[in-house]
């Protein structure tokens, strides 16, 4: 791979793991400090905007597909698949990694959990 696949691939990594730090920083917030909450909800607002607009300044971008419907085709892989029946309807519950999209399409694909 040359050298700027590899840079790209790694960009990549820490785009994924930024956005795992953002949501782990956002569930973590205590409501009962308004204030405090308030600015830091702005913070990781701010940190989520620079990480977005990096990304897509090499026109690539984060795509999350919680809550929608399940499709087997989708550019997700699901941890618990096997949990569930062929017939059930299946929604994204939780993405635990998200969608990497580039100009070509799929650069990353997710990781997912569904539920019924």
């Amino acid at each position: 791979m040359e050298q700027s696949g590899k840079i790209e691939d790694k960009l990549i990594d820490l785009a994924i793991e930024s956005w795992r730090i953002s949501r782990l920083f956002q569930k973590s917030i205590d409501l009962s400090d308004v204030k405090a909450a308030q600015r830091q909800i702005n913070q990781i607002r701010y940190f989520n905007k620079k990480l977005e607009e990096t990304l897509a300044s090499l026109e690539m971008r984060l795509v999350s597909i919680e809550g929608e419907a399940y499709d087997s085709g989708m550019a997700a892989t699901a941890l618990n698949a096997a949990d569930f029946g062929p017939d059930d309807d299946l929604f994204v519950d939780v993405m635990m990694e998200p969608i990497i999209m580039g100009p070509e399409g799929v650069r990353r694909t997710g990781t997912v959990m569904l539920r019924i």
